[in-house]
């Protein structure tokens, strides 16, 4: 069951992040991290960034070989700042396409 006030989100990355032991960037560091596409309330789509409680519910949605990283929970809409994200959907359950 997913923590109602994590106090550090999992986000999947679109490359390799240097980390420190506890899974966070550097400081300074940029971090490009995944967005999807979903359906906008006007109908259109809207980008939304994918943010998870732990790692382990991040493997499960994403596989074992997807980069992370860790951010404060309440450091997570700075950090996405200018990324293009509208939203942020924490532990989503992702849709697999057909084997």
């Amino acid at each position: 069951m997913p923590e109602s006030n994590p106090e550090y989100l999992v986000l999947p990355t679109l490359s390799e992040v240097p980390q420190s032991s506890a899974g966070s960037p550097p400081d300074g560091s940029a971090v490009e991290a995944t967005l999807v596409p979903v359906a906008a309330p006007d109908g259109g789509e809207q980008l939304v960034a994918l943010a998870f409680t732990s790692v382990s519910l991040l493997v499960e949605a994403m596989g074992e070989e997807q980069p992370w990283v860790v951010v404060p929970a309440g450091e997570v809409e700075g950090s996405l700042k200018g990324s293009g994200a509208r939203a942020l959907l924490v532990d989503p359950r992702l849709a697999v396409g057909p084997e």
